[in-house]
């Protein structure tokens, strides 16, 4: 009797595939050698430029204390309003730099300027890995005009297969179910080959990226 519907079709392929299970046809292949060589240059400028070729902002700092100088610079120049973060080590630094912020979900919906840590960098794209499982959650990387990402030089990661194993030896089995890699402002060319920024998320991103050893190697 013929399958009644193309889905039941697909199906028993899928159920035939899980119990007929095929050999590697490529078993000489070593899958775990990079499938791209990373420049000589040093990771974190490979960063910074890949980033900024996408049209980001990158600000490196030298401590703690350079970024707070830096934050409160770069709020006085751009004037940022209504700036929003969830994160209490990242309100601290805001506090310490004179940067007005909301926290409230009631102010959420009059945000300008959205301030996130995140899960790692990739230096070989130029990208930020965030997740759900971060304080500031899904909204906040999406919903602001501008993005700012406070990472640290011990999340810098060479490729995107080093960033996906760090997750997992931090969230073991149970990963975030959102976990997103941002690369450059948000934008589109969909519509008659027009170039539109911020389309389907913030127009600016601003990345500060500051020296520091991991602080849970130390603790260990």
């Amino acid at each position: 009797m013929e399958e009644s519907t193309s889905r039941e079709k697909v199906l028993k392929k899928v159920r035939n595939a899980l119990i007929y299970k095929t050999d590697n046809p490529f078993p000489h292949i070593d899958f775990d050698v990079p499938l791209y060589e990373l420049p000589d240059e040093s990771i974190d400028v490979l960063f910074a430029k890949q980033l900024m070729d996408t049209g980001g902002k990158f600000v490196y700092c030298e401590s703690e204390a350079d970024l707070v100088e830096n934050l409160g610079a770069i709020n006085q120049q751009a004037d940022w309003n209504n700036v929003f973060c969830s994160e209490p080590e990242l309100q601290y630094l805001l506090t310490q730099a004179g940067v007005p912020f909301h926290a409230d979900e009631m102010d959420f919906e009059e945000i300008e300027v959205g301030i996130t840590g995140c899960e790692s960098l990739i230096a070989r794209l130029g990208s930020v890995v965030v997740s759900s499982g971060q304080e500031s959650g899904r909204r906040l990387i999406v919903f602001p005009e501008v993005h700012v990402v406070i990472a640290y030089t011990w999340q810098l990661l060479p490729d995107l297969k080093q960033a996906l194993t760090a997750l997992k030896t931090k969230y073991g089995t149970a990963l975030p179910s959102l976990i997103s890699v941002i690369t450059g402002p948000s934008r589109t060319a969909d519509i008659e080959k027009t170039l539109v920024m911020g389309a389907h998320g913030p127009r600016e991103l601003i990345v500060f990226m500051v020296e520091s050893n991991n602080p849970n190697s130390e603790a260990e």
